[in-house]
């Protein structure tokens, strides 16, 4: 759990005085980190009653192509390439913008698997 409050300092590096603690609201999710596998979703408990679905392994992705604006959907084979972070390539970790090779081809990833629950991409010419 990482807290995603307001900052302790100001932006010269100075001690702001806390008028209150942290709060449980504060606190964010540890990351999905989905992983190129057998599907596995998991549902999260949102405020006000909704849920997210957390992707935390899959195996196919929506893969749309540009030119003529048909969406087929694909086996993903691999992680090529992740801008978010260079280890996530070694570990087959698909985030929003990486770049994954497909059955259709290498494809870059529009959805955020690990909010929506599903791997939505576009294809790379």
């Amino acid at each position: 759990m990482q807290f995603q409050g307001r900052s302790r300092r100001k932006y010269t590096g100075a001690k702001l005085k806390s008028a209150r603690g942290k709060r449980k609201f504060e606190l964010g999710r540890e990351p999905a980190a989905t992983h190129v596998n057998d599907t596995k979703r998991k549902n999260v408990p949102t405020h006000g009653g909704n849920r997210k679905v957390r992707l935390l392994q899959e195996n196919i992705a929506n893969v749309t192509n540009p030119a003529d604006g048909k969406t087929i959907v694909s086996a993903i084979e691999t992680v090529v390439d992740n801008a978010a972070n260079a280890h996530y390539v070694r570990r087959n970790i698909i985030t929003k913008g990486s770049v994954i090779q497909t059955a259709a081809g290498n494809a870059r990833v529009t959805s955020r698997p690990g909010q929506d629950g599903v791997v939505n991409a576009i294809l790379i010419e």
